[in-house]
């Protein structure tokens, strides 16, 4: 397997305030169950909280990756080769990509906690996926690994 001239790897975590949400959760349920007593209390305390948590982290383990010659995007594996230009778009424009804008037969990994994004048009005839939007927290980065990838797949 061919490595990419620039690897790349992005895990697009839940922000730090998920984590007390998830607690805030637990402390609710343990609210909920308190006229139960206090085994019930506490159960819906350490109950309510795992699930959240486990909710956040899940939510929170995708990855963005560029590796040998193909762009992982959550379930989606496609080669640098089907990849046209990279469009780096800040906040107020990946807003716009993901509404108004938006194509239904796009690609989408969408965090909404994660302002910037990416937009890479597919120029896969066969694939009727117009593009690519991923949310990203370095757009910059991403871009110019999928660019170097790309040259480095045309020179093989």
């Amino acid at each position: 397997m061919q490595l990419s001239a620039s690897p790349y790897e992005e895990r697009l975590t839940a922000p730090s305030t998920w984590w007390l949400i998830s607690f805030l959760v637990g402390v609710s349920l343990a609210l909920i169950l308190l006229p139960f007593g206090t085994l019930p209390m506490l159960g819906g305390l350490a109950g309510g909280t795992a699930v959240a948590a486990v909710v956040a982290s899940s939510y929170g383990s995708v990855r963005i990756r560029v590796v040998g010659g193909h762009l992982i995007a959550g379930d989606a594996k496609i080669p640098v080769s089907a990849l046209g230009e990279a469009e780096i778009l800040d906040a107020e424009e990946a807003r716009a990509w993901r509404t108004h804008k938006a194509d239904p037969r796009s690609f989408m990994l969408l965090r909404a906690y994660i302002p910037g994004a990416l937009r890479v048009d597919v120029t896969d005839p066969a694939d009727p996926t117009p593009y690519v939007f991923l949310s990203t927290r370095e757009p910059e980065r991403l871009a110019q690994a999928l660019r170097a990838a790309k040259e480095s797949a045309d020179a093989s």
